[in-house]
């Protein structure tokens, strides 16, 4: 049985163990035994080259992490606050997200690193974008058990970033189970739409405009909104004007004036809806706007609402293109 190390060990004599232990086997590049005898590997993550039990017993998981592990079967200890992603969860996977300690809130700011260690993991995947590892404190996370940054910085990313979450945590198996389900969902659907879809530009509507400020948001390929629906052969053209970084690569902000001008060339928009069909106030501006409803896709009736669009995991996104495949129906209706 693992010790408590966790709940004893601090200050210098935790960090200094933690070092060691990394040195001895970084050193040799090859796996090797954590301090309480398990095989160890190194793994390559945002914050280095880090060492980590070959099967780990006890995994926390935040932020991105949190689906993906939930949906491969890793054996969760703890996790992260992830209310965004409760509508995606089946229903083992919901049952379990209520059953584990939240060991953090929405915020990577809002760890809970005295919970954490009361979990006693042996591992902790932080599955957070790299600018956001700035409110966390590894330094006192690595002095618990080893520390693995895995986080997007693109929405589109989170087919590779699940994919290495899971392979972390010794989950990868379940993982490559649901991918095929996938691919294979996705290629059908490509063969449906083909006639149609890769002929169309796209443009895209998201969820997460400011209305106070007067602007909304427009999605391009590799978003939240839209990287789903690239898998059928949708294609969004244009790109950002000043690109931002992170997800400010692919979408940007325009003020509501500009509406006419974003969309003027787009034979058909979409855009994103709540899971149960709501619209979200951000959309509903743009929508209600009078310019809104002079756009040639607009007036051809060729808007198409998605559901699901916060997608970060194969299995809800195999749920996201049903709900793409619901909407984009009316493209192939006789």
């Amino acid at each position: 049985m693992r010790t408590t190390r966790t709940r004893r060990l601090t200050g210098a004599l935790a960090l200094a163990l933690t070092v060691a232990t990394a040195a001895t086997a970084c050193g040799s590049g090859e796996d090797g035994k954590s301090a309480e005898g398990g095989q160890t590997r190194v793994f390559a993550a945002d914050n280095g080259q880090i060492t980590i039990p070959v099967s780990p017993k006890r995994v926390i998981a935040t932020g991105y992490a949190v689906p993906a592990l939930l949906e491969a079967g890793a054996p969760l200890v703890g996790v992260s606050s992830w209310k965004r992603g409760i509508p995606l969860f089946n229903e083992q996977e919901r049952k379990k997200y209520d059953e584990l300690a939240k060991v953090a809130g929405e915020a990577a700011s809002e760890t809970n690193y005295e919970a954490i260690a009361q979990a006693d993991p042996d591992l902790i995947v932080i599955g957070v974008p790299k600018p956001v590892l700035a409110d966390i404190d590894l330094k006192r996370l690595e002095a618990i058990a080893p520390v693995v940054a895995i986080g997007p910085s693109v929405p589109s990313m989170w087919r590779d970033l699940s994919r290495k979450q899971a392979d972390a945590a010794g989950a990868a198996s379940g993982f490559d189970a649901i991918k095929t389900a996938y691919d294979t969902k996705a290629k059908g659907l490509t063969e449906k739409y083909k006639a149609v879809l890769p002929q169309l530009k796209l443009g895209h509507v998201g969820a997460y405009g400011e209305v106070a400020k007067g602007n909304f948001q427009r999605e391009f390929n590799g978003s939240w909104g839209t990287n789903i629906a690239q898998d059928l052969g949708a294609t969004y053209y244009g790109q950002v004007k000043v690109k931002g970084g992170g997800s400010k690569d692919v979408s940007e902000y325009p003020s509501i004036e500009e509406l006419s001008t974003a969309f003027a060339e787009a034979d058909a928009i979409t855009y994103s809806v709540s899971a149960d069909g709501a619209v979200p106030a951000p959309v509903k501006y743009v929508l209600d706007s009078p310019l809104w409803k002079e756009l040639p896709a607009v007036k051809a009736g060729k808007v198409y609402p998605f559901r699901y669009t916060e997608a970060a995991t194969y299995r809800a996104a195999t749920s996201t293109l049903d709900a793409i495949d619901q909407a984009f129906a009316p493209l192939i209706e006789k």
